[in-house]
C-alpha cells in the first residue's frame, strides 16, 4: 500500500472516529440502520498475538486485576481523530474502571510535524512515573501545539514543568536516543498488528474498526462476558 493511500485511508478513519466521539458524548452510540448486520463480538475477529500488542513496557494507564479485557490504542498525540477519541476514551475509562486494562502505544505520524516530539515527551515523562499525567496534558491542549511546523520542545517542557518533573533529566531523556528506539518499538509493533492510520483499537486481540464508540462499549463488554 502506498503512502498516500495510507493517509487516505487514516483521514477517512479520523471523520469517522471524531462524529463517533462526539455522538457517544451525546450519549449513545449511531443508532443502526434497520436490517443491518450488528457489531461482531471479538471472537469473531482474528486477533493479534498479545505479545504484539502488550510488551512489559507498554504504558497501562487503567488496570484490572482479573485481566478479562484489554484495551490498547495506538494514537499519534497530534492526530485530531484521537484527540476528538480521548473525551470519549476517558470517559470508558470511567465507567470501566477496575474492569478493563487499558494500553497505550506510540504510533507517531511522519506528517504531523511535532508527533515524534510529543511522543518524547510523553516518555520521558513516563520515566518518571507521570506518563498518565502528559498523556491528558498533551491532549487536552492540542490545539495550542499541535500542526505546527516549528518544534513544540519548548512548549513540552513547559508542561513538564506543571507536572512536577525534574527538568534536566525529562531533556536528558527527549534527547536520548534510547527514547526514540522506545517509541519505533511500538511502531514496528503497530505495522505487525496491522495499524494504518490513528487512533486503532483492539480489544482482546481483536482489531476494531467501530462505527462509533459504543461499539467500543459492546467489545469490552463482550470480552467481560468471555465471548
Amino acid at each position: 500500500m502506498t503512502k498516500n493511500a495510507k493517509i487516505t485511508i487514516g483521514t477517512i478513519a479520523a471523520v469517522v472516529i471524531i462524529v463517533a466521539a462526539f455522538v457517544l458524548l451525546r450519549g449513545g452510540g449511531t443508532p443502526q440502520a434497520d436490517g443491518a448486520a450488528p457489531a461482531p463480538t471479538t471472537s469473531q475477529v482474528p486477533r493479534v498475538p498479545a505479545e504484539v500488542l502488550v510488551r512489559p513496557d507498554s504504558h497501562k494507564i487503567s488496570t484490572a486485576a482479573d485481566g478479562k479485557a484489554t484495551m490498547v490504542e495506538f494514537l499519534d498525540f497530534e492526530c485530531e481523530a484521537c484527540a476528538g477519541a480521548f473525551p470519549a476514551v476517558e470517559q470508558l475509562r470511567k465507567e470501566y474502571a477496575g474492569k478493563i486494562t487499558y494500553v497505550v502505544r506510540y504510533f507517531p505520524i511522519d506528517s504531523h510535524p511535532n508527533a515524534h516530539n510529543a511522543a518524547r515527551a510523553a516518555e520521558a515523562a513516563a520515566q518518571q512515573g507521570k506518563f498518565e499525567q502528559m498523556y491528558i496534558k498533551l491532549f487536552e491542549n492540542q490545539e495550542r501545539w499541535g500542526h505546527s511546523t516549528e518544534s513544540r520542545g519548548g512548549v513540552f517542557e513547559g508542561y513538564a514543568t506543571e507536572l512536577g518533573l525534574d527538568l534536566a533529566k525529562f531533556k536528558a531523556a527527549v534527547a536520548d536516543p534510547a527514547t526514540a528506539a522506545r517509541i519505533a518499538k511500538d511502531q514496528a509493533d503497530g505495522a505487525t498488528a496491522g495499524v494504518e492510520g490513528t487512533p486503532s483499537f483492539y480489544v482482546n486481540g481483536a482489531k476494531l474498526t467501530p462505527r462509533s464508540m459504543q461499539d467500543l462499549r459492546t467489545a469490552i463488554d463482550n470480552a467481560l462476558a468471555g465471548r
